[in-house]
């Protein structure tokens, strides 16, 4: 017996969307939305909270005595 389809929707424009194999866009709807949400992220208009890298980086080089003296 096989599973039922899972129904979700589209991350970018909430369309009910089939998650199957069959679906090469998923979790999106279709390569627009999928190239859409690429584009959120390459522009940084998507973010994952946290400490920015260059932030951390300086941390550390100034905890190892190597970064310049604050």
């Amino acid at each position: 017996m096989s599973e039922p389809v899972r129904i979700l929707p589209c991350p970018t424009c909430r369309k009910p969307t089939r998650w199957t194999p069959a679906n090469k866009h998923r979790p999106f709807c279709s390569e627009r939305c999928r190239l859409i949400d690429f584009g959120g992220w390459a522009n940084e208009s998507h973010r994952i909270p946290g400490q920015r890298l260059d932030d951390v980086m300086s941390e550390d080089l100034d905890r190892d005595g190597d970064g310049p003296a604050r």
